[in-house]
This record gives structure tokens, sequence and C-alpha cells, in this order.
């Protein structure tokens, strides 16, 4: 609902700046930092809305019984299903089945936390990499940046299967942005830009 993203941002003082191509949020895996604070969701949200962007999120069939499935599905959780597909084999792994959800839904942009908490993290999840690359769809890259308290998707990654070079490009985008709380966040020091410093 683009009015009330907007009206929001509006009412708040936030700018969303540019934006990824359209087709690209068909089908792919959305990630968003900096993540310092409880007050980055409402804005994300509003972002989303602008763009007409409707995010999902992975969950444990497990949570999706009635009756919560009817709160978590309308905020758009989607059950992920590990169990083995015949008797006798393996139970899937996290990344497997969550890549399977692409197989299974004609549109789907899968929000996934890669920072994993609002707390100081040096070392990025990685999960989301992974997906995207068995799921072969594209890392949409968000963000919020409170200094400017601008905000949007302006970068489409491919993974390559090349993690080292593909991270050092995501971590490259991220790496000027500035959370709420600034102490509590960080890129990825694993994967530090060619051209940081």
């Amino acid at each position: 609902m683009p009015f009330f993203g907007k009206t929001y941002l509006n009412l708040t003082g936030w700018k969303l700046v540019g934006g990824a191509p359209k087709e690209v949020f068909e089908q792919c895996v959305m990630i968003c930092a900096p993540h310092t604070s409880n007050w980055d969701f409402p804005t994300t949200v509003a972002i989303m809305n602008s763009l007409n962007v409707k995010a999902k999120y992975a969950i444990k069939k497990e949570w999706m019984r009635f009756p919560f499935n009817i709160v978590l599905g309308s905020m758009g959780c989607i059950p992920i299903n590990r169990k083995p597909a015949q008797p006798g084999e393996e139970k899937q792994s996290t990344v497997g089945a969550i890549a399977n959800l692409f197989k299974e839904h004609d549109k789907l942009c899968l929000m996934i936390a890669a920072e994993g908490t609002r707390s100081l993290r040096t070392e990025w999840k990685t999960g989301f990499y992974y997906i995207a690359l068995q799921a072969k769809v594209p890392i949409c890259l968000g963000y919020l940046d409170y200094p400017t308290k601008t905000g949007g998707i302006n970068k489409v990654v491919y993974p390559t299967g090349d993690i080292e070079a593909d991270m050092k490009e995501i971590m490259e985008f991220f790496q000027d942005k500035t959370g709420k709380n600034p102490e509590q966040f960080s890129i990825d020091q694993r994967y530090i830009p060619d051209n940081k410093g």
C-alpha cells in the first residue's frame, strides 16, 4: 500500500532514495542493514510499502499452526518444511529448505536478517548468500542511513559462487551506512572491501 508507506516516511522525515528495478523483486533474497534498533522495522516496512514490495519471511512449519498461522500469515510468514520427502532420506538443511520455497512460489521476495541481531556482530550469517546461490535468485540490498534519514533498496548482487568477491561487494555497499546506534553495527570483517580505507 504505497500511500501509507509514503505518508509514514513524510511524517517521520525519512526520504526514499533510488530503487532497484521492479522485476528483481519477483524472486529475490533481500537483506537490510544496519539493524541496530527496533525503530528500523516500521521505517523498513514503510519503504517496502512505498515501493509496493511485498516481503515474506521464512518460519518453521511448526509455528504455522492454528491460531498462530492467522497472525503470522498476515505478517508475510511462510512455512519451511525440512522433513525428508521419502522415508529413510536425510532431513533437508535449512538453506536447502528455504531455497526450495522459490520453486514453490512464482513470486517471492524473501527477507532475511543477515546480521542476525541488533547487537554488534563482526561476522554476519551467510545463509542468505547460499540460499540465493542455490535458488539462483539475486540478492537485493536495502539500507537505512540515520544521519541522512535516507533509505532504499539500491543494489542488486547476483551470486557467482565466489563468496569472497560477492561478499566484498555487499560489504562495500553497507560500509558507509550508519544505524540509529552506530556502535552496534559492523560490516562483516571477514570480507573487508578492497577499496576500504
